[in-house]
């Protein structure tokens, strides 16, 4: 069971997925936590492995997450990802179920159980409605709802897309944080999508290919809280 820091909404997410190593990723992970201290938002950095724990050690704030990890037991398993070491390495949680890395239904449900047993957190990626429903089921932390054809296209979820798939796994599990991502290019695309009406957001290749990624991380995670504050007056 879960017993470390909870992730509250609104919060966003970070994947500099392979744009960004070493020297980069820890400024970009230090520009995120001092925005992350300075707007009061949680922050998912989800850290390529070997940054893990470069990453966790210089921060305070985020909540440094693994991109993948596989549901191995201590012992043989050459090149696959150990959860223990993992979170020996400072991980909270991991991202789990992404279109580059997907996983069967199956599988997806040992990760996230193995996970539990480790009290890592866990954020699953689900593409249509009907996926999104299958799980959450499963019960991970938090969920992240994304049109795969949108992924790095620029263009966003439409409202409905918003709207059905957060309702559709809030009515199977209350408790999963949902997040909307997909297309998110600027600190603008941002405020829209938490306007209207979601608890959170992220992205991957808008920071990562932005001319100066820490920057743009901190004008989106300003974005979140303005957004959030705006919707709740």
């Amino acid at each position: 069971m879960y017993q470390g820091r909870n992730i509250r909404p609104p919060f966003f997410e970070i994947g500099p997925k392979s744009y960004l190593f070493g020297s980069q990723i820890l400024e970009l992970a230090k520009a995120a936590d001092a925005a992350a201290m300075k707007y009061d938002i949680d922050v998912i950095f989800t850290t390529p492995f070997a940054d893990i724990r470069m990453v966790a050690e210089a921060t305070k704030r985020l909540f440094v997450f693994a991109p993948h990890m596989d549901a191995i037991a201590i012992g043989r398993g050459l090149a696959d990802i150990l959860p223990e070491s993992m979170k020996a390495a400072g991980a909270e949680g991991v991202m789990l179920n992404h279109v580059e890395k997907p996983l069967q239904y199956s599988i997806l449900q040992k990760t996230i159980k193995r996970a539990k047993e480790l009290g890592l957190q866990t954020i699953a990626i689900a593409d249509t409605i009907e996926e999104a429903k299958a799980i959450a089921l499963l019960a991970p932390t938090a969920m992240t709802a994304e049109q795969s054809e949108l992924i790095g296209s620029g263009n966003l979820s439409n409202r409905d897309y918003i709207v059905s798939s957060t309702s559709a796994i809030k009515s199977v599990n209350p408790d999963i944080l949902v997040l909307q991502a997909a297309g998110i290019k600027n600190e603008r695309d941002v405020y829209n999508m938490i306007f209207a009406g979601a608890e959170a957001t992220g992205t991957s290749s808008a920071v990562g290919k932005a001319p100066v990624p820490g920057e743009m991380a901190a004008r989106m995670i300003q974005a979140v809280r303005e957004a959030w504050d705006a919707r709740h007056q």
